[in-house]
């Protein structure tokens, strides 16, 4: 399909360096219809190719009509995270290779002032994330007054993050007439069709594969545990044979994350951790080093689990399991990519089991269960299940309190005893008995 499009001889020769032949589902639908202009709604599960499915069509659009000269940004593309913000630059470049157009990516954590000089040359395409790029707005160094496309890729998480405003603002700085791509994990997502109604004009809805279906490429295992010193015997166990293998460990907090990069380093093991209270330098440390195989495991919060796109990644563990299905569908999104087999391991404790059964039931998934010898978990499972697979918990009794049942209470025992008599009552005053003299009052 991509090679049937009429597209730039740069555009084709960055393709054909990438060895980008055949367009995937979602790119399919997509990019003819981007092309021809059109505002798009479009939902696509993680892994599926929708980067490219935007990026073609705004290098595409930007490479085959004239530039005005230093009419300031012509494409932006906001993004929730600085990781999804560095794969989304670095894809674009690729595209760019070959012509004499320029990206450049506008994130939180990095130089304000250095930020301003990328601005002062003018890039075509800039990759933003949404708090820095409208600082950069209401201090007059960013010029979206051209603005040609504008995409917004994750719209949910956005929103999820409280970003619903900024975007809205930084909009508002950018021309009325302008193409707006929205790409979410769903098209239901909560205040999604409220901040299309403000960007979109006549927006078409492409939806591109089930999000709730589990990758059709990863395997799903559950390992039961019995404490957070069990799980870290049997997380050693699972990474002995590790170096080499990139994988993914993911847990619900940064310091959890923090204490098992320190295990792990501890015990011989190439790991390094990643979370959302680094700088953006030390990030892209880490996500260099482990892309280029100078680290073998990284542990990380679910800053990692959208944006995070390196090849490679054959294990993704579940520390701690995901407060939701969808979370744990990004998780576990960051293997088997690119049609490559992929492996999701779940630790799992008494207290988690319900929770992995509503996992499972909203994703349509069974994972298959499995024990590492000698490393056997007491717990088995819930005696008593419902037939939904949860727990079955103990109900209290309700009804009336008899008599026999009612509580011995220390209140109801210490009044016991003699009965009180009656209290003689005072003679009324007939009108016969003697006066009484009246007492005056004292000072």
């Amino acid at each position: 399909m991509l090679e049937q499009l009429e597209l730039d001889h740069s555009l084709q020769l960055a393709l054909a360096e990438l060895a980008h032949t055949e367009a995937t589902a979602v790119q399919e639908q997509v990019i003819p219809l981007a092309l021809a202009g059109r505002d798009l709604r479009v939902s696509a599960p993680t892994g599926s190719g929708k980067t490219l499915a935007y990026l073609l069509p705004v290098v595409q659009q930007l490479l085959t009509r004239p530039l005005p000269p230093k009419a300031g940004t012509l494409a932006l593309v906001l993004v929730p995270t600085r990781e999804l913000a560095r794969q989304v630059l670095k894809e674009c470049r690729q595209l760019l290779g070959k012509s004499t157009l320029r990206a450049d990516a506008l994130t939180g954590g990095a130089d304000f002032k250095y930020q301003k000089s990328l601005l002062r040359k003018n890039p075509e395409v800039i990759i933003a994330t949404p708090g820095r790029l409208l600082e950069h707005c209401e201090r007059k160094s960013a010029d979206l007054g051209g603005l040609r496309i504008l995409v917004l890729d994750e719209a949910d998480r956005m929103l999820e993050m409280g970003f619903r405003e900024d975007v809205l603002k930084i909009a508002s700085y950018s021309s009325a007439d302008r193409q707006t791509l929205m790409l979410s994990a769903t098209l239901h997502a909560r205040g999604l069709g409220e901040i299309s109604a403000s960007l979109q004009h006549e927006p078409e809805s492409v939806n591109c594969g089930e999000i709730r279906a589990a990758h059709k490429d990863i395997f799903h295992q559950r390992i039961l545990a019995d404490s957070q010193e069990h799980k870290d015997k049997l997380l050693l166990a699972l990474l002995a044979d590790s170096r080499g293998r990139k994988q993914l460990i993911f847990a619900n907090k940064r310091t959890t994350a923090a204490r098992l990069a320190g295990l792990l380093q501890h015990h011989g093991v190439r790991a390094a951790c990643l979370h959302g209270e680094m700088s953006t330098e030390e990030r892209k440390v880490v996500v260099s080093r482990f892309t280029q195989g100078v680290i073998d495991i990284v542990t990380a919060s679910d800053l990692a689990a959208r944006g995070l796109d390196i090849e490679g990644i054959d294990t993704v563990i579940n520390y701690d399991l995901p407060f939701s299905g969808d979370d744990y569908l990004h998780r576990t999104g960051r293997t088997g990519r690119a049609g490559s087999q992929g492996l999701a391991i779940s630790l799992v404790t008494a207290a988690d089991w319900n929770l992995m059964i509503s996992i499972q039931r909203y994703l349509n998934l069974e994972m298959e269960a499995r024990a590492l010898p000698g490393l056997k978990a007491r717990y088995s499972g819930p005696k008593k299940m419902k037939s939904s697979g949860k727990a079955a918990g103990h109900k209290k009794k309700t009804g009336k309190v008899t008599e026999e049942k009612k509580k011995d209470r220390l209140r109801d025992r210490k009044a016991k005893g003699k009965p009180r008599g009656k209290a003689t009552p005072k003679p009324a005053n007939d009108g016969f008995a003697p006066l009484k003299k009246r007492r005056e009052p004292e000072g």
